[in-house]
């Protein structure tokens, strides 16, 4: 393998990474290095919550505090996005960015709740810094987007993520769950502190361009974008300290004005968006069109990201975590997905490609629908170990690896096509904006996933299952019936 990573380019003679760009390499492992700490201090959290030697909290606000977490790293994905081109470059933003999390793991490994708190929150941000960033500074090493090598980089990039993602909880969540859950986030730090080493040498592969501040923030801008940052920051400290002197604060506080705002700033940008009068009115036209598979993918997301929170608490407390009679830990479930994902991946876009040569290729809104449809199928499916457990026995494993292998197929249908149809759908002065609106429905999904639980709604309750699995089932069929009329709003898209 060592003579393909450094096979030299027989059209210049530099080193290539299987055919790639040398900086490709560098880029992959900080991606595989930084998802391997996500993964496995994400696999770790709704465990450590409800765990008696962990926070020992309730199951609905283990979730909430999960899914306000995930919420918070793709909201924070928009204004990572803004810093790379506005402030510091998309390679200084990823420097900072992988030392930001490290730290956050850091802070997670201290054995204090407050710490703990802390720790969450500089991991999302350094996640919503390098999320953006990243992906740009990949795609900065080909020669503009004609570039044949171009897909299949980003191919080998997201098996990175992948890699990261599988490993994580066979190693972090072990540990953490077998020896000592602060050891399993400590663990995670040294994983980051690996991918930002490697970062750091490697950046003399990276193209010129990631150093480059596309469009910098002028001195008046500077002044004036900081003047407001401090404001906003001053009202929420007095604000917490207020609530803190008085006695009231409590952790409600903190996740409720989070979910709404999850919800709220959805809604704010795709309305900016929509009501931007310069847009053309094929532009609109498309925008009104976006709208639909929005909604849809938030559906989905609820539903999905459920997968290391509401399916993960059931695992510990209600299924039979065994094969063969030898016993895993819940964390390892969270592997099931990465992995299939990468087997499963080549398949589907060798299936797509022999359905386009037939004429026969499913159309954008086909596939969407269909994955709507299957991850509300894994929750019917969930129905059962829910049935099984509430009638006093372990549920099997099978059961739940049934329902990941479900929810990957749903998401290589979906979640290609959502990434796609952004792109072709953005109106042209919000082009570099709109994966930010795309990772905006992720927000959305798992806000209202909090903002359940912090209302007391039990999700693993099989009433609430079936009517999110009936909600998404009915929302696919909607797309797939309107699809007319989607089309339609898409104009020339497909």
């Amino acid at each position: 393998m060592a003579s393909s990573l450094t096979k030299d380019s027989p059209s210049s003679g530099e080193k290539t990474f299987f055919g790639h760009p040398r900086g490709l390499a560098t880029l992959f492992m900080t991606e595989m290095w930084e998802r391997f700490s996500y993964y496995g201090m994400r696999a770790l959290l709704p465990l450590y919550l409800i765990a008696p030697g962990g926070l020992d909290m309730d199951a609905g606000t283990a979730t909430a505090i999960y899914s306000v977490y995930l919420s918070l790293v793709y909201l924070l994905a928009m204004p990572g996005g803004w810093f790379g081109d506005r402030v510091w470059g998309p390679r200084k933003t990823v420097a900072i960015a992988g030392g930001v999390i490290m730290l956050g793991h850091l802070t997670l490994a201290l054995p204090s709740e407050g710490t703990f708190f802390a720790g969450l929150g500089l991991v999302a941000i350094g996640s919503g810094l390098l999320k953006s960033n990243i992906s740009t500074m990949v795609g900065h090493l080909y020669d503009g987007p004609e570039d044949p090598r171009r897909d299949g980089g980003f191919t080998i990039f997201y098996m990175g993520i992948n890699m990261g993602a599988f490993a994580a909880p066979l190693v972090i969540g072990t540990v953490g769950e077998n020896v000592n859950w602060h050891l399993g986030f400590a663990l995670a730090a040294l994983g980051m502190g690996l991918g930002v080493m490697q970062f750091l040498i490697g950046t003399r592969h990276l193209n010129e361009r990631s150093l480059v501040v596309p469009k910098p923030l002028s001195k008046d801008e500077r002044a004036a974008t900081l003047r407001k940052s401090m404001i906003w920051l001053g009202v929420a400290a007095v604000f917490y300290i207020g609530t803190v002197v008085t006695g009231v604060y409590t952790l409600n506080w903190l996740l409720v004005p989070i979910t709404i705002a999850g919800l709220v700033i959805p809604v704010m940008v795709l309305t900016r968006i929509k009501r931007d009068k310069e847009l053309s009115a094929a532009e609109q036209s498309k925008m009104t069109g976006y709208i639909w598979f929005f909604v849809a993918a938030a559906i989905f997301w609820m539903i999905y990201d459920q997968g290391g929170s509401t399916l993960s608490i059931f695992a510990e407390s209600s299924a039979e975590n065994s094969v063969f009679g030898w016993d895993f830990p819940v964390s390892w479930y969270q592997s099931v997905n990465p992995v299939l994902i990468m087997a499963l991946a080549p398949v589907f876009a060798t299936f797509w490609l022999a359905l386009n040569r037939r004429g026969k290729e499913p159309s954008t809104i086909v596939k969407f629908s269909s994955g709507l449809v299957l991850v509300g199928a894994s929750f019917f499916v969930f129905l059962m170990p829910l049935t099984i457990a509430g009638d006093g026995h372990k549920a099997a494993a099978m059961w739940l690896v049934a329902i990941y292998f479900i929810q990957t197929v749903a998401e290589l249908t979906l979640s290609p096509v959502g990434l796609s149809v952004t792109t072709k759908m953005a109106p042209e002065k919000y082009a570099s904006q709109m994966m930010g609106v795309w990772f905006l429905a992720v927000t959305a999904g798992d806000c209202t996933t909090g903002l359940l639980s912090l209302a007391g709604v039990g999700l693993n309750g099989t009433g609430v299952v079936a009517l999110e699995a009936t909600l998404a089932v009915a929302a696919g069929i909607a797309i797939f019936m309107y699809r007319g009329k989607v089309k339609q709003l898409m104009g020339d898209v497909r």
